[in-house]
């Protein structure tokens, strides 16, 4: 057969730096790397055009892609996985404020449909009791999927998130950072949290993994399998990234925290029905360990 080339996007990870540079190469396949920063502007055009063959994607995406039939396939390789009780800040000169102080506050998120987001507001509402429905989202972006109907109220065209919450128009923001010292996290300990929701939970967070197109994963699942093996040898080569593993490969290493994530994104309405971790793959990805 012949050799392919793909068209490929992957974020600037150690893991799988020896793949982007090509030190490790396939006998069937070339990698055509597309470079995206961030990362996330190329969830769009792969959710809408199925614009590459390879795209690193956030898993809130890809679930969402999934349940209105995108001709997306999902890889059990995750490439971005975190704790996520960092990203969520408030302005400190306005008293302290706790998870629960937020119902009747102003939030500010990039996009409603952030993976991110949806963790930390199922974080909010599972682990805090937090009324999600009693807190006012302001967002900046559209959703990657389009036939999401982002109903949150939309910041004013070129409005940065951080600036709005340092001007007041904001009480906190999720999904940020900042060394900023008039801005204080959510959290007051959050890796003392972070180990805390790990012990209870199990799981470690899935931000990103990879989806191929079907059209590719149908005409060359040989092909997929090996840029599968690759990108789990890429990761063994590079340094080990601890315990747990924010890493996993495989299905059944990921079901657990893809069925937390699928949890939360019924709670939150982002998907019209609940998936199956199943129904995320097809017959040869299903099968890759």
């Amino acid at each position: 057969m012949d050799r392919l080339r793909l068209r490929t996007v992957l974020g600037n990870h150690q893991h799988v730096q020896a793949l982007k540079t090509g030190a490790l190469r396939s006998r069937l396949f070339d990698l055509d790397i597309i470079e995206f920063a961030p990362t996330n502007a190329a969830f769009k055009p792969m959710v809408r055009e199925q614009a590459f063959d390879v795209c690193e994607m956030a898993v809130v995406t890809y679930l969402m892609a999934r349940a209105h039939g995108k001709p997306l396939v999902l890889l059990p390789a995750v490439m971005l996985g975190r704790f996520q009780h960092g990203y969520a800040l408030y302005r400190a000169d306005r008293g302290t404020l706790v998870p629960r102080d937020l119902e009747g506050k102003r939030v500010g998120i990039r996009s409603f449909t952030t993976t991110t987001g949806a963790w930390m507001r199922g974080i909010l509402a599972n682990d805090h009791g937090v009324n999600l429905d009693k807190v006012d989202w302001v967002t900046f972006e559209d959703p990657h999927v389009a036939e999401y109907v982002d109903r949150t109220e939309h910041a004013p065209k070129g409005r940065n998130i951080i600036q709005m919450l340092k001007d007041g128009e904001l009480d906190a923001v999720l999904g940020e950072t900042s060394s900023d010292p008039a801005l204080k996290p959510l959290f007051d300990d959050p890796a003392g949290d972070a180990a805390r929701w790990y012990r209870r939970h199990g799981v470690v967070p899935i931000n990103h993994l990879v989806v191929v197109t079907e059209r590719l994963v149908t005409s060359r699942p040989d092909v997929v399998r090996e840029l599968y093996d690759l990108l789990k040898r890429s990761k063994a080569d590079a340094e080990p990234p601890g315990a747990p593993d924010p890493l996993p490969f495989g299905v059944e290493a990921n079901r657990k925290p893809l069925e937390l994530i699928i949890d939360y994104c019924v709670q939150q309405a982002l998907i019209p029905r609940r998936l199956q971790v199943d129904e995320l793959f097809d017959d040869t990805t299903r099968d890759l360990n």
